[in-house]
């Protein structure tokens, strides 16, 4: 169990931040050119999308390769956890922050008003540099004092 567990947290936890240091130092470096299409869409398949592709298949492939017992099963849970991350990471990015497959109604959370913020804010920024805030569940606390939740109506 506590394997499981470990190894889904690396996963999920791991792909975030190590997510984050690619998209700061790749995306937004010599991988600018196909990173550039997601902050100027044109809608619909955008280059920049093969990176989504790339991420699955190696969550994909340590989940498969650890469940079949071509690496150690912690592996296995590690590509659990780097593709529930996936899902994550559609719902809230394309869904609520871009509306790429439909919408969602505001947020009333705190914490996901501060995430689409803070995701809006890096948006901002249509060239390579200057940028700000790289992760998408973690990111500068200011971004919560920026979020305030409407209130609610009866």
């Amino acid at each position: 169990m506590l394997i499981g567990i470990s190894g889904f947290l690396m996963g999920f936890l791991g792909i975030e931040l190590v997510g984050a240091l690619i998209h700061r130092y790749l995306m937004h470096g010599p991988l600018w050119w196909i990173h550039q299409t997601h902050h100027k869409p044109k809608g619909g398949w955008e280059l920049n999308d093969w990176f989504a592709v790339l991420f699955g298949s190696v969550g994909i492939g340590l989940l498969l390769s650890g469940f079949l017992g071509y690496v150690p099963l912690f592996w296995g849970y590690v590509g659990i956890g780097i593709s529930v991350y996936g899902g994550v990471y559609i719902v809230l990015h394309d869904v609520l922050v871009h509306s790429r497959w439909g919408s969602m109604p505001k947020p009333l959370s705190r914490y996901l008003l501060a995430l689409r913020r803070a995701h809006r804010m890096h948006h901002k920024h249509t060239m390579a540099q200057p940028g700000e805030s790289y992760g998408l569940l973690i990111f500068h606390p200011r971004y919560f004092r920026q979020a305030k939740p409407d209130p609610v109506s009866k």
